[in-house]
This record gives C-alpha cells, structure tokens and sequence, in this order.
C-alpha cells in the first residue's frame, strides 16, 4: 500500500525528516507522534504530494509520489483522504454540499452523489447537521464533517494531520472511535498526532518521530 524509503527534507540547513523509511499494509493503522518540530506535518505534506522531498522515495500503490507532475499529483489526491486540523470547510455550502462537493469534481452522477453523501453523513452521525453551514457548527461537528468529505469518494487510504488538535478531550475520543470504525471499514489510516490519549485509544501500530528520525515502530502499543 505504501513504502517510504530514506525520504530526507530539508529547511535551509537543517534536516526536518532524516532518512525516514517504514511501510504500510492495506488495512493498517498508523499512528506517527512526536514533540513539536520532530518532523511529523512535513512527512504527513511529503505523503500527499503537497511537501517535495529533497532525497528518498515515497510510494503509494502505482504512484511514485515525490515524481509526479500537477495533473497527476490532483489524480492521486482524489484517491486518497486527507483531514487536516483546521478542517478546510466551504463556509457558504452546507455539510451536505461541503461533502457532495469532493463527488461534484470527479464527475459522479447527482443521483450517486445523494446517495453516497447519505451514506457518509450516516455513517459520521451528521444526519442532523446536514443543512447546517460551517459557522453553525461546533469543532467536533466540524471536524466529523471534513472527514465525512475525506471519505465520501471511499478512498483505500487515509490521512490525517493532527484531526484533533483544536477539539475538546470528549470530542477527540469520539473523533478516534470514528476513525476505528472507518479503519475496520477496510481504509488504510496514517494519523500524525501529538495526543496521548488518542493513540492509547486507537492501540494500532505507533511510529515515534524526533529530530526528523524515527526512534521507535512497535504494534499494537500507546504513546
């Protein structure tokens, strides 16, 4: 599913990632943590193509990431899932639309795109909220919705940048329990994450991150 193989990236002379290397099978679950500046967003950013990498290879089923062009770095992002931690919402579109929208652009059928939003606003408990627009929403809501859009084109493979990190201590856990769910589903998760308690919630394979290296890689462990 994926294979990173001695990436190294550089911000002027110091080395943020440092000749990282690890694989992910289908269906793993990963959680890479860290302190602040150890290197996790930069790896998470070179794993969606938006970050290039200065040494190294990064691959994800058929796509060589860290070679691609424009138009196929925007082919290989519309079959991945990518959270980030401000939500990147459209605030004049409601959570209905905020998540038909990732359909819309590939061209989906509006009969489909109804249908398959349904399914995921179900399957995220935002049923409810459906007609809401982002600034009647509360973080969890918000949140749940980004991931609701993340999902909605049933990608394989997931990412998430610190998905809790602006949600309350409640709101996380559920957050986590949400991304088991979907990971039992059959989606490959990678969560880069610096909250204790959601990795000694998740209990899946934990890859410890500092100074740009990876210092530990043990499964079904905690922070």
């Amino acid at each position: 599913m994926l294979v990173i193989e001695n990436v190294t990236k550089k911000f002027g002379n110091k080395k943020v990632l440092d000749g990282v290397s690890f694989k992910a099978d289908a269906g793993e679950f990963i959680s890479i943590i860290g302190p602040s500046g150890a290197g996790k967003t930069t790896l998470i950013h070179a794993l969606i193509g938006a970050e290039k990498i200065d040494a190294g290879r990064i691959y994800v089923d058929q796509y060589n990431v860290n070679r691609l062009h424009s138009n196929k770095i925007q082919e290989y992002r519309r079959k991945i899932g990518i959270v980030f931690q401000d939500y990147k919402l459209l605030p004049h579109k409601t959570v209905f639309e905020n998540v038909a929208f990732a359909l819309e652009v590939s061209g989906y059928s509006k009969d489909f795109i109804k249908k398959r939003t349904t399914e995921v606003l179900r399957l995220t408990g935002l049923e409810d909220q459906r007609n809401n627009f982002p600034k009647e929403l509360a973080g969890g809501e918000k949140q749940r919705t980004a991931l609701a859009r993340a999902i909605v084109h049933d990608p394989e493979l997931l990412f998430a940048d610190e998905p809790t990190g602006n949600l309350d201590p409640d709101n996380a856990i559920a957050l986590a329990h949400l991304l088991l769910k979907i990971n039992k589903g059959g989606t490959t998760i990678i969560v880069a994450t610096h909250n204790k308690e959601v990795v000694n919630t998740f209990k899946k394979r934990v890859i410890a991150i500092d100074g740009g290296k990876i210092i530990s890689d043990k499964k079904n462990s905690g922070y």
